[in-house]
Parts: C-alpha cells; structure tokens; sequence
C-alpha cells in the first residue's frame, strides 16, 4: 500500500513506443511513453486517439487493436507481458492497427420463411436461398430485383458462378435444393425494374437422389460442383444449350403438362461423380481448378483431384461437420464447423499431424457457417444456432466482434464487398452490418 492507502498496483508504468502501418494521418510519434501497467486495449486505444487529437483538431475518435510480437492484446499489458514472459523493464513496442467490428447495421431484407444460404462473391448484389423455394437476387443488398422460382422444395444451397461474359451485366448463378435438384440461372442485373422479374432456370440437374446441401463454383465459371445428402460429390457443366435464347425466357406456360416438357429439355448430366463419403455431405469448395474440398456429417475433410476423381487427403475430426472454407495463409488452411461449438482449423501442407493448429470456442452451439476473408490471412467470421456471428484473427483466441442481430439460428454467413458480414437465419431475415476495417 502507499501513504495514501492506494494501492501500489495501479501505479506501475510500462515504458512503450508505439507503431503502426495505417496510413499518415493515422501515425502518432515514434517517442517511448510511460503508460500505466493495468491497461488493456480500450485505455491503449484511448492513448493513441488523444495523440492523433493532439496532432489534428478536427480528428473522430475510432477504436484500434494492439499487437506485440504479432499476437492481439487481449488482456491488461502487465497480465500479457507475464504470459508471454515479455521483460516490463524494456521499451515495448506495440503495433496498432484498425479494430475490426462492424460500424453500421442496415435494416434486414425480409423473407417469407428461413435464409438458408447466402453469397456475397458480387459486390453489385447479394444471392439468398430461402426454404419457401425460391432465391432472391438483391441488388446493392436492398432492393429484391430477381426472384429465381421452379424449385419445388426449399432452397439450401446458392452460389455466384464466376463466369467471364461478354456483357459486364450478365451474371450467373445455381441453386440446389431438397427437391434434390439444381438449376442454373442466368440474368441481366442493368435491367430496371420496378418490381421483382421471375426469372426460370435455363437447365436443371436431377441426378442426385437426395436433397442438396452445397454448391461451388469452380475458379474458371465453367463448371459447379454439388454435395449431396445422398453422399455424393458431382460435378456439372455451366454452358448453356445451343438454343438458349428461346428455352430460357419466361412465357405464360397454359398447362402445367408443357411446363414439365420444357423442364425435361433443360436437363442435364453430370460430367463426373466423386464418391467416398459415408454420409450426407454439407459443404463443398472449389478453391483451385484441379482441387475441391469436401466436408461431410461423416466427420471427415476430403481433397479431390478433379482430373481423376480420386481422393487425395483426406482428415477426420470426431464432429458432423456443416461447413467448410479454404483460405488463409497462401490460401491453403482448411477451416470447418459443425456439431459442437469449435471451429477447427488445419494446415494440410504439415504432414504427419492431422491435429488442428488453431481452435476457437466462443460459440453455444453448433456452428453453421465458417468463411476466410479474401484479402486477409489472418481473418474470418463463423456462424451458430446461438444466434451469433463471430469475427475472427488467427493472432488471438477471442473474437473480435460478436454480431447478435439475429433473434433465432443463424444458417448462413458471408463477407460482401470487403467490409461488410451478411447473414441469414430462421428468423427469415437478411442482415448486412458494415463498417468493417480490415
């Protein structure tokens, strides 16, 4: 205690310096400081932005994150230096950079039952599968322009098809569904239009024998794969037919027997069937042109080769696994989710170890959704039956933010534009919250 029956704890001073590689308005002066022992991000964050005040009148106050030794500071520094036997007497250098958190909130797009898949590869538009059948492009993620219908059961599975098109407006996409079928759809996103336009598919796949679950585009647009709660893995043309033009616009059909004949002239076959899973498979990605990943509820990860058809890694966790993204340092982590609050990363390039490198478990329930940034290796958000989406950084164990928008399960999420996390859920609500600085 000192003379002033305080007690000597909160007067402990650490000597720091701080640094950053934010842009220079963003950069205070490189001169060591003494700052109190006790603090923890929010008093370090505090510091920084009464410097940058110092430097500009007209500066906004904004939150920032902490790094020393590339791990996020997470707790008081005096706590952090002890745990990372870090010397106090030395001048600690800590990097700041932008915290990661969403900023604004837009008002959800409305559905009539669950969002159960979302894309957000376009930054023009959002893609949502809903379990009342039909998708919904939204078009600078408010406004319904197209609604994709002819599924006959709910939409669980929806992806952008990268497809390179003479039009800068023309824009692919597929649908899998508990119908057991996919389709594929084609529309002009410059059209205006005061209300929705019912677009058709313009060809249907029916050879799988159970619902489908996930669908992935491969890196060219030329072709998608499918996982299947039937256990298997196929994979499809994108190319439409020769008279395209006429099979896929939309007439007033009179009889529903000239519907079905012109569904079954829009059907295709599958080019190839990759087949090893024991059990539904619920995800599946098409990260490199001769790779795609495969998870499954039989608790395992499997790397294809697309060439042959052979399996050629495969991992297994002890979970039912929902979902599954590669990405990450050289785009070549694996993360996965599924029937227990963990989400589970690995490195497949370490051989020998099938141990994941990284576990976060901040999650109640089970995780639904698991997506790598693009543009960063170190970030990536997860989804859960909580009700939560959760953003990550590799270089700390918390999340960095926690989005609780939704008022029941979360189904699907996905990063859009870069700076914003969309998520759809049981409450039959599209969120978007944007603002995120990565």
């Amino acid at each position: 205690m000192d003379a002033n029956g305080g007690s000597m704890e909160t007067s402990r001073q650490v000597r720091v310096r701080f640094a950053t590689k934010l842009p220079p308005p963003l950069r205070v002066p490189t001169t060591s400081l003494a700052v109190p022992s006790n603090l923890s991000r929010m008093g370090l964050s505090e510091i920084v932005n009464h410097l940058l005040k110092n430097m500009d009148s007209g500066y906004q106050f904004q939150p920032f994150d902490f790094l020393v030794d590339g791990e996020l500071v997470r707790m008081p520094l005096e706590q952090f230096l002890l745990a990372k036997g870090i010397s106090a007497e030395k001048v600690l250098e800590i990097e700041y950079i932008n915290a990661v958190a969403p900023r604004k909130q837009e008002d959800p797009c409305l559905h009539d039952d669950w969002v159960s898949a979302v894309d957000g590869s376009n930054p023009s538009f959002i893609l949502t599968g809903c379990y009342d059948g039909l998708a919904r492009i939204w078009k600078g993620g408010s406004v319904c322009t197209h609604i994709l219908e002819g599924h006959s059961g709910a939409v669980t599975a929806a992806s952008v098809i990268n497809r390179k098109e003479e039009s800068e407006n023309s824009f692919y996409v597929a649908t899998g569904s508990k119908d057991r079928s996919l389709r594929l759809w084609k529309f002009d996103a410059g059209e205006h239009v005061d209300h929705p336009l019912r677009i058709r598919a313009y060809k249907i796949f029916q050879e799988h024998t159970s619902s489908v679950q996930s669908i992935s585009s491969a890196p060219s647009g030329d072709m998608v794969c499918s996982g299947s709660w039937d256990c298997s893995i196929k994979l499809w043309e994108v190319k439409e037919s020769e008279a395209e033009g006429d099979s896929v616009s939309i007439k007033k059909r009179k009889l529903l027997s000239d519907a079905a004949e012109q569904e079954s002239q829009l059907e295709g076959t599958a080019t190839s069937t990759l087949v090893g899973h024991a059990q539904c498979v619920s995800s599946v990605v098409w990260p490199e042109l001769q790779t795609i990943y495969s998870a499954s509820w039989d608790h395992s990860i499997r790397q294809w080769d697309v060439q042959t058809g052979n399996e050629t890694w495969n991992m297994v966790c002890g979970k039912a696994l929902n979902c599954l993204d590669v990405g990450g340092e050289s785009s070549a982590l694996v993360v996965a989710g599924g029937s227990d609050p963990v989400l589970r990363i690995w490195d497949p390039r370490k051989p020998g170890t099938l141990a994941p490198i990284f576990q976060f478990s901040s999650h109640s329930s089970w995780i639904t959704a698991s997506k790598w940034h693009t543009r960063s290796w170190f970030h990536l958000l997860s989804a859960s039956y909580d009700g939560k989406v959760m953003l990550w950084d590799l270089r700390t164990a918390w999340p960095l933010a926690t989005i609780d928008s939704h008022k029941d399960k979360v189904l699907c999420a996905d990063w859009w534009k870069d700076d914003s996390v969309i998520s759809g859920g049981a409450d039959s609500k599209l969120f978007i919250c944007s603002g995120i600085q990565i």
